[in-house]
């Protein structure tokens, strides 16, 4: 079987996240600086690690720190700098986000996977991230890599992070996803910053594999989401579990979830789901139904 362009990049995160640590310094010259008021923007999963960071940055102590979908900025509010995440560099609702902000005056980041586009030169800071840049349709190495230099820059030791990649790449497969290959539908949640990666995760398995997920904030699940938990699914936690959560779930018939692991690094387990699911399915990971590298609106 022909491995898929997913799976190779899947395959490479944690030497990414190793490697990418030499750029801090870079980085924080193109960042906003500490108690500036800040926004992050993206679209799909480039604004899930924008809710990442932007949670991140905020409980770090180094200023207030929102997050929006590019398409849903709010122009009129009056932020210090703005950070905007794309991976292609062409996406529309950015591309058009970044040209009103620059006509206001704004002070703008790009972070960006493609030269030679049209994102980096619209902001007045670029940090390219070429070397994590993907073939496939569906984003992996080049969200968790520029969330990983996002922590970084800081103060965040990643140490451990890298470590429990390592692990979880080298796992046997039916080890890591015991208990997952064979679920009808899966729930993902999270709490601050891994509230991103919750909606992360949704979004990639029904990317890849065409299946149903959902994902909500772990203390909104018990208000109607946890409805839909019975036997044969499952509710998988990144990060922090609110306390009873786990028992509620199985309470239910379903399966919970959980691994004490940095959070980032159980992400690229559920990556690995990505793909098995999709040979169950038998569709082609790298070429998600409906969609394209870069969403570019007509």
């Amino acid at each position: 079987m022909t491995t898929s362009h997913l799976a190779a990049e899947i395959a490479t995160q944690a030497a990414d996240w190793r490697a990418v640590l030499t750029r801090v310094p870079e980085a924080r010259a193109a960042l906003p600086a500490p108690g500036a008021r800040v926004a992050v923007t993206g679209c799909g999963t480039s604004y899930y690690m924008a809710q990442a960071y932007a949670a991140l940055r905020e409980g770090a102590g180094q200023g207030h720190t929102d997050a929006f979908a590019a398409s849903e900025y709010p122009l009129e509010r009056d932020y210090d700098h703005v950070v905007a995440i794309s991976r292609s560099g062409t996406t529309t609702e950015v591309v058009e986000l970044l040209e009103a902000l620059r006509a206001r005056g704004r002070v703008t980041t790009a972070i960006v996977a493609t030269a030679g586009t049209p994102i980096p030169g619209l902001a007045k800071h670029q940090l390219m991230m070429d070397e994590v840049d993907e073939q496939s349709v569906v984003q992996t190495r080049f969200a968790t890599t520029t969330l990983a230099l996002l922590r970084a820059t800081l103060g965040e030791d990643l140490t451990a992070a890298i470590a429990d990649a390592e692990g979880i790449l080298a796992e046997d497969e039916q080890t890591a996803l015991a208990g997952l290959l064979d679920a009808e539908q899966l729930t993902f949640v999270g709490r601050g910053w891994t509230i991103g990666l919750a909606h992360e995760a949704a979004l990639k398995l029904r990317e890849s594999a065409q299946f149903w997920t959902e994902s909500y904030p772990a203390m909104e699940y018990r208000h109607g989401p946890i409805s839909i938990a019975t036997t044969g699914r499952v509710t998988w936690a990144f990060g922090e579990v609110p306390d009873g959560l786990a028992d509620d779930v199985r309470a239910t018939g379903a399966r919970f979830e959980h691994r004490d692991i940095d959070p980032l690094a159980d992400l690229v387990r559920l990556h690995r789901l990505c793909v098995a699911k999709a040979q169950q399915a038998g569709v082609d990971p790298d070429r998600p139904r409906h969609l394209s590298r870069s969403i570019i609106l007509t």
